[in-house]
């Protein structure tokens, strides 16, 4: 039985929160990653990817220079692509929750990122995520 959970909300809201607390909570192997703030004194300087296994990489920060922007951040989609993506393949093949905290504008520039997310969403496999929510000017 698929069971995909995917929580959205405005930027600060608190779904990654939400998610850390519910990893603490969980028995069982949980894979995938979510994403933290990296802040310097105060002001928001990027985005950081940390997977449950303890792997860190850079996702986003204002002094990437890269074609693939959002807002006044630079996307890195080769450190999403080598820590975040492999970590959902390997969840994937050893867990029994997946994690993926968030598909987002950000994450969406990888294409390899928007093929194994809707891998594991149609693989029946149970999926703890979260969306970005952001306001839209006229028609979707």
């Amino acid at each position: 039985m698929k069971q995909v959970y995917l929580l959205t909300g405005r930027p600060g809201t608190g779904k990654t929160s939400l998610i850390r607390q519910v990893l603490a909570g969980i028995k069982g192997k949980t894979g995938g990653f979510y994403t933290e703030e990296i802040r310097s004194r105060g002001i928001r300087q990027g985005f950081r990817l940390v997977t449950l296994d303890g792997q860190t990489a850079l996702l986003a920060h204002v002094d990437i220079h890269s074609p693939y922007r959002v807002s006044k951040y630079g996307v890195d989609i080769d450190s999403l692509d080598r820590v975040g993506v492999s970590a959902l393949h390997r969840a994937a093949k050893e867990c029994a929750l997946i994690v993926i905290d968030e598909i987002g504008k950000m994450e969406l520039f990888s294409d390899n990122f928007r093929q194994t997310v809707l891998e594991i969403l149609s693989s029946g496999q149970r999926v703890l995520g979260t969306l970005c929510s952001t306001p839209t000017r006229g028609p979707i």
